[in-house]
């Protein structure tokens, strides 16, 4: 369900014993997210949240501040 413009809620997704989830069908094409797909797996106890990021989306980012290290 789309509530505007960008901003989606998929549903609610339950943890199974070996702490893995599935992601539902229509955030895995929003988000082009296929099958081998690296993720990021952000959290933020303060606000007691996670976020899950592709990594070729922030990689760009990372080479940039490797090398900003040099």
């Amino acid at each position: 369900m789309q509530k505007e413009k960008g901003k989606y809620i998929f549903g609610i997704v339950k943890v199974g014993e070996r702490g893995q989830i599935v992601i539902p069908a229509e955030a895995r094409k929003v988000f082009d997210i296929k099958a081998g797909d690296a993720l990021l797996i952000l959290g933020d106890t303060n606000k007691g949240g996670m976020a899950i990021v592709k990594t070729d989306i922030i990689q760009p980012n990372i080479n940039q501040i490797m090398e900003d290290k040099k």
